[in-house]
Protein backbone atom coordinates (compact mmCIF):
# COMPACT_ATOMS: atom_id res chain seq x y z
CA UNK A 1 0.00 0.00 0.00
CA UNK A 2 2.84 2.25 0.82
CA UNK A 3 4.21 1.12 -2.34
CA UNK A 4 1.51 2.46 -4.53
CA UNK A 5 1.13 5.68 -3.16
CA UNK A 6 5.02 6.03 -3.96
CA UNK A 7 4.06 5.55 -7.07
CA UNK A 8 1.21 8.09 -7.99
CA UNK A 9 2.38 11.95 -8.67
CA UNK A 10 1.16 14.33 -6.32
CA UNK A 11 -0.39 17.23 -8.42
CA UNK A 12 1.05 20.94 -8.21
CA UNK A 13 0.89 23.84 -9.68
CA UNK A 14 4.67 23.20 -10.96
CA UNK A 15 3.62 19.77 -12.59
CA UNK A 16 0.10 20.81 -13.85
CA UNK A 17 0.88 19.44 -17.73
CA UNK A 18 -2.07 19.20 -20.16
CA UNK A 19 -3.20 15.06 -21.39
CA UNK A 20 -0.87 13.96 -23.93
CA UNK A 21 -2.40 14.23 -27.68
CA UNK A 22 -4.80 17.04 -25.83
CA UNK A 23 -3.27 20.35 -27.41
CA UNK A 24 -2.33 21.37 -31.29
CA UNK A 25 0.86 23.76 -32.67
CA UNK A 26 -1.12 26.89 -34.11
CA UNK A 27 -1.44 26.76 -37.68
CA UNK A 28 1.30 29.10 -38.60
CA UNK A 29 0.13 30.22 -42.64
CA UNK A 30 2.51 32.36 -44.32
CA UNK A 31 5.96 30.75 -43.21
CA UNK A 32 7.05 29.43 -46.79
CA UNK A 33 6.63 26.58 -49.63
CA UNK A 34 7.38 24.05 -46.71
CA UNK A 35 4.58 24.76 -44.51
CA UNK A 36 2.04 23.63 -47.27
CA UNK A 37 0.59 27.27 -46.59
CA UNK A 38 2.77 29.64 -47.74
CA UNK A 39 2.83 31.99 -50.96
CA UNK A 40 -1.26 33.18 -50.67
CA UNK A 41 -1.26 31.74 -46.68
CA UNK A 42 -4.38 30.07 -47.77
CA UNK A 43 -6.53 32.64 -49.20
CA UNK A 44 -6.62 32.14 -52.84
CA UNK A 45 -5.47 34.69 -55.08
CA UNK A 46 -6.64 38.13 -55.11
CA UNK A 47 -9.67 39.74 -54.78
CA UNK A 48 -11.38 41.39 -51.70
CA UNK A 49 -11.18 37.99 -49.47
CA UNK A 50 -7.37 38.20 -50.28
CA UNK A 51 -6.83 41.29 -48.26
CA UNK A 52 -6.33 41.65 -44.52
CA UNK A 53 -10.04 43.09 -42.92
CA UNK A 54 -11.29 41.70 -46.44
CA UNK A 55 -15.07 40.94 -45.34
CA UNK A 56 -18.47 42.37 -46.89
CA UNK A 57 -20.59 43.72 -44.25
CA UNK A 58 -23.78 42.05 -43.97
CA UNK A 59 -26.30 44.03 -46.24
CA UNK A 60 -23.35 43.49 -49.20
CA UNK A 61 -25.04 42.36 -52.07
CA UNK A 62 -21.84 42.27 -54.86
CA UNK A 63 -22.39 46.59 -55.31
CA UNK A 64 -26.01 46.32 -56.35
CA UNK A 65 -27.63 49.06 -54.17
CA UNK A 66 -28.46 46.77 -51.12
CA UNK A 67 -32.00 46.38 -50.20
CA UNK A 68 -32.10 48.57 -47.50
CA UNK A 69 -30.90 51.55 -49.26
CA UNK A 70 -33.76 50.52 -52.08
CA UNK A 71 -36.44 51.35 -49.87
CA UNK A 72 -38.00 54.24 -48.90
CA UNK A 73 -37.69 55.49 -45.15
CA UNK A 74 -40.81 55.67 -42.96
CA UNK A 75 -42.47 56.87 -39.70
CA UNK A 76 -40.10 58.20 -36.77
CA UNK A 77 -39.94 57.74 -33.29
CA UNK A 78 -41.78 60.32 -30.86
CA UNK A 79 -39.30 62.15 -28.63
CA UNK A 80 -42.20 63.00 -26.20
CA UNK A 81 -43.39 59.41 -25.63
CA UNK A 82 -44.28 58.15 -22.07
CA UNK A 83 -43.88 54.90 -21.25
CA UNK A 84 -45.12 53.72 -18.29
CA UNK A 85 -44.49 50.52 -15.81
CA UNK A 86 -47.61 48.47 -15.31
CA UNK A 87 -48.62 47.18 -11.79
CA UNK A 88 -51.01 45.02 -11.36
CA UNK A 89 -53.32 44.48 -8.81
CA UNK A 90 -52.50 41.31 -7.93
CA UNK A 91 -48.57 42.75 -7.37
CA UNK A 92 -49.94 44.89 -4.29
CA UNK A 93 -50.43 42.03 -2.15
CA UNK A 94 -46.51 42.81 -1.28
CA UNK A 95 -47.98 46.67 -0.27
CA UNK A 96 -48.53 47.20 3.38
CA UNK A 97 -50.58 49.20 5.07
CA UNK A 98 -53.89 50.84 3.04
CA UNK A 99 -52.46 53.71 1.20
CA UNK A 100 -50.90 52.90 -2.11
CA UNK A 101 -48.53 55.66 -3.47
CA UNK A 102 -45.28 55.27 -5.49
CA UNK A 103 -43.68 55.67 -2.20
CA UNK A 104 -45.09 52.14 -0.97
CA UNK A 105 -44.44 50.57 -4.22
CA UNK A 106 -40.41 51.58 -3.97
CA UNK A 107 -40.70 50.38 -0.25
CA UNK A 108 -42.56 47.20 -1.15
CA UNK A 109 -39.55 46.57 -4.01
CA UNK A 110 -42.39 47.28 -6.89
CA UNK A 111 -40.71 50.28 -7.92
CA UNK A 112 -37.11 51.22 -8.44
CA UNK A 113 -37.26 54.58 -8.02
CA UNK A 114 -40.33 57.51 -6.99
CA UNK A 115 -39.63 59.03 -10.65
CA UNK A 116 -40.37 56.15 -12.38
CA UNK A 117 -44.04 56.88 -14.33
CA UNK A 118 -46.30 54.02 -13.64
CA UNK A 119 -50.28 52.88 -13.67
CA UNK A 120 -52.03 50.61 -11.92
CA UNK A 121 -53.94 48.04 -14.25
CA UNK A 122 -56.69 45.00 -13.38
CA UNK A 123 -55.05 41.79 -13.23
CA UNK A 124 -55.75 40.22 -10.05
CA UNK A 125 -58.28 40.76 -7.26
CA UNK A 126 -58.21 42.73 -4.48
CA UNK A 127 -58.96 41.18 -0.84
CA UNK A 128 -58.69 44.53 1.42
CA UNK A 129 -59.48 48.41 0.58
CA UNK A 130 -56.99 50.74 -0.29
CA UNK A 131 -56.55 54.40 -1.23
CA UNK A 132 -54.76 54.66 -4.31
CA UNK A 133 -53.10 58.52 -5.21
CA UNK A 134 -50.42 59.68 -7.09
CA UNK A 135 -50.69 57.14 -9.84
CA UNK A 136 -53.14 56.73 -13.14
CA UNK A 137 -55.61 54.06 -12.65
CA UNK A 138 -56.63 51.72 -15.50
CA UNK A 139 -60.84 51.07 -15.51
CA UNK A 140 -60.92 48.00 -14.53
CA UNK A 141 -58.66 48.73 -11.54
CA UNK A 142 -60.82 51.83 -10.59
CA UNK A 143 -63.98 49.27 -10.52
CA UNK A 144 -62.04 46.62 -8.65
CA UNK A 145 -60.76 48.61 -5.64
CA UNK A 146 -64.21 50.51 -5.85
CA UNK A 147 -65.62 46.93 -5.18
CA UNK A 148 -63.53 46.41 -2.39
CA UNK A 149 -64.15 49.54 -0.60
CA UNK A 150 -61.13 51.47 -1.57
CA UNK A 151 -61.20 54.90 -3.38
CA UNK A 152 -59.14 56.12 -5.95
CA UNK A 153 -57.67 60.19 -5.40
CA UNK A 154 -56.65 62.45 -8.00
Amino acid sequence: MADEQELVERVTLSNLKPAPGSRQNRKRIGRGPGSGTGKTAGKGHKGHKARSGGSTNPGFEGGQMPLYRRLPKRGFTNPFKVTRLAVNLRDLEKVTGEAVTPETLVAAGILKKVSEPVKLLGHGDLDRKITVSGMPVSATARTKIEAAGGRVEG
